[in-house]
């Protein structure tokens, strides 16, 4: 069956690099190479079970895929090539905490801007309650300082996908700040215009908690008025999902309007990951300006597993290696192998499941992008509570991406990358 499995992929890999049509999906993905993945999806073996089903019938499951081959040449640059299925970037899915990747990129591009003594990622933030409906955070306790700080949301974020987090965050840098620099970055397909988990009306979220940033002995080193925003940062397609959705516990039988939520399309979400991972590809202007010892912090910390950490701390049992990686090893809670490192950020809500990732095989020198969503919903019934998160998105996700990474064993490279610089990152 190995052996078999092994031909199969062998041939693949001639099918798919002899492929030279463009995929109908391909105009969403710039001008880089891009090709369809359908060939290589169809081939699977009955290994892969639930990708099968899935596969059956894609368009229950809204399916998007794009798959990122990296070559590189001897002086180490590289070269993608895409492979789509299903992709289209008029279709609306909801991004769920993907969107927190951005907004912490974002928030230490910020933190550099403000070029002021004293002011760093470290720097303890002290976050008001400015309006009915807003909170305060004036403590941390999952800092080892108790205090809470730009680095510390961060962590959480990144480890756990905390979204108090990501809300003080929202918080801080507002959404005029957050949308027009991701416009002026060329990711012109992303929203962010909400906090999370907490409901509040469509003009309240454009209402900002003053901030006050302080030293080690309290005193304040930079102050921030309570804010607002004119601009109203909605969907322009007036998106709406399913076919009911639960509002106040009462069934409405009327599709759920996303017209005011967050959007992070799969192609700007592969942009951000190699604006991040792979910044000599981009131009100035198309990148996030952080430092190089940000740009680390932040991979570091997508790579992380949850245990590893010990401000935050987190119990393995809870929180196990895969919690928060559903591609390749999401489901099941199991160690991650120790020649793997996932680079990554998941997201989960109203049914659907959503995973980016840059996947290194250290062992192996390969390497490869790889950013799906799955909408796991059988009764098409939004904010019920009712999904099939672990019956089908997670093993979807998974099989996927050990579909892909089987494939990447086999696939030729003129040359070998140099992965050595990830073997410690993540320990």
């Amino acid at each position: 069956m190995q052996l078999t499995v092994k031909l199969l992929i062998a041939a693949l890999v001639v099918l798919l690099l002899s492929c030279s049509a463009q995929a109908k999906g391909c105009k969403d993905v710039s001008s880089d190479v891009c090709y369809e993945l359908e060939p290589l999806l169809k081939s699977s073996s009955s290994q892969f079970d639930v990708l099968q089903q899935v596969l059956k019938v894609p368009e229950n499951f809204n399916v998007q895929i794009l798959y990122t081959q990296i070559d590189r040449n001897l002086d180490n640059k590289v070269k993608f090539s895409h492979y789509q299925f299903g992709l289209d970037e008029s279709h609306y899915f909801y991004p769920a905490s993907t969107a927190k990747l951005p907004l912490s990129i974002l928030a230490l591009q910020w933190l550099e801007q403000q070029n002021i003594s004293g002011l760093n990622k470290d720097t303890t933030m002290l976050t008001k309650s400015s309006r009915p409906g807003q909170t305060a955070a004036l403590t941390d306790s999952t800092a080892e300082t108790l205090l809470p700080s730009v680095a510390q949301y961060i962590r959480k974020i990144l480890l756990v996908s905390d979204n108090d987090a990501y809300n003080r965050l929202y918080e801080l840098l507002g959404q005029e700040y957050i949308n027009n620099q991701l416009q002026q970055k060329g990711l012109t397909n992303t929203v962010i215009n909400h906090r999370l988990s907490l409901s509040l009306p469509e003009p309240e979220q454009r209402h900002y908690n003053a901030i006050e940033f302080v030293d080690t002995t309290n005193q304040p080193i930079l102050s921030l008025e309570a804010r607002s925003s004119d601009t109203r940062y909605s969907n322009p397609s007036r998106p709406t999902l399913g076919k009911a959705h639960m509002a106040n516990d009462k069934h409405i039988s009327a599709p759920m309007d996303f017209t005011d939520k967050n959007r992070f399309s799969i192609v700007d979400y592969n942009n951000v990951l190699k604006r991040i991972l792979f910044p000599e590809s981009f131009s100035s202007e198309q990148l996030f300006n952080i430092s190089e010892q940000h740009r680390q912090f932040i991979i570091r910390y997508m790579g992380l597993a949850p245990s590893s950490s010990a401000f935050p701390a987190y119990d393995e049992a809870e929180y196990p290696d895969n919690y928060a990686k559903f591609l390749l090893v999401g489901g099941v809670a199991q160690p991650i192998p120790e020649h793997l490192r996932i680079f990554n950020k998941t997201g989960w809500a109203y049914g659907h499941a959503i995973d980016g990732a840059y996947i290194v095989d250290i062992e192996n020198n390969i390497e490869f992008l790889l950013v799906a969503v799955i909408y796991a919903n059988e009764n098409d019934v939004l904010n019920d509570d009712t999904y099939q998160l672990n019956e089908i998105a997670k093993p979807f996700l998974r099989q996927l991406g050990q579909l892909i990474y089987q494939y990447e064993l086999q696939r030729p490279r003129k040359v070998a990358p140099d992965l050595s610089h990830f073997k410690n990152l993540t320990e």
